[in-house]
């Protein structure tokens, strides 16, 4: 399944934005790249507005609180996309945790791949610098890994899970899926992924048994 995890056309999950210029788009998809090859500390306003293509002047006139604004609205599309794509998977594995949580790993393994083993994730890039960051910064990576771990405990609610179970195997795949990505950029090989998949319904299987 080809879905792109980084990019989206909507903010704060699932609510279409008014149409941006092309500068203020450019340069929040620019913004996410490097923070999720190279982290936010280390990623400079110049880099960003080289790699966005955007004049000094547009860019101020678009975030005119600088780098934190950017990445405030990076972080959001950033989220948005991701909810978009376990939303899409879900809807596609109704009723089924095990393909549900296999085409999780899947797609985050392909997009790894298709980076050739570059991005991790923006929110957990800035969560490793959050003496780095400002209170809001932090709590839009907060609000973003509660939000989309909902979703996947929503799904194995749905399976039949009880709720507390459905809680701790969402907390855990999420847990799994950031570890997974550190692991995929140090030994550029997706293996990991279909390694912890596996681990998930084996576990899951032995609970039943």
């Amino acid at each position: 399944m080809a879905i792109t995890i980084y990019e989206s056309s909507e903010a704060r999950y699932g609510v279409h934005m008014p149409r941006k210029t092309d500068a203020r788009t450019n340069a929040i998809a620019a913004a996410q790249k490097l923070f999720r090859i190279q982290g936010y500390t280390a990623t400079g306003l110049t880099q960003i507005i080289e790699e966005s293509g955007a004049p000094k002047g547009s860019f101020y006139f678009h975030f005119p609180r600088g780098k934190a604004q950017l990445a405030e609205e990076a972080i959001d599309h950033y989220v948005a996309a991701r909810i978009n794509v376990l939303r899409t998977i879900s809807a596609d594995t109704m009723g089924d945790a095990v393909k549900f949580v296999r085409q999780i790993f899947g797609t985050f393994a392909a997009e790894m791949v298709a980076s050739d083993f570059q991005y991790g994730c923006l929110m957990q890039n800035l969560a490793n610098e959050l003496p780095a960051l400002d209170s809001e910064l932090t709590k839009r990576i907060a609000h973003g890994f509660v939000d989309s771990t909902e979703i996947i405990a929503e799904h194995f609610r749905g399976c039949g899970f009880a709720p507390g179970r459905a809680s701790s195997s969402a907390a855990a795949l999420v847990a799994a899926l950031e570890g997974a990505r550190t692991i995929a950029r140090l030994e550029r090989t997706p293996a990991i992924f279909e390694a912890l998949a596996d681990v998930s319904v084996q576990g899951w299987a032995a609970r039943e048994s």
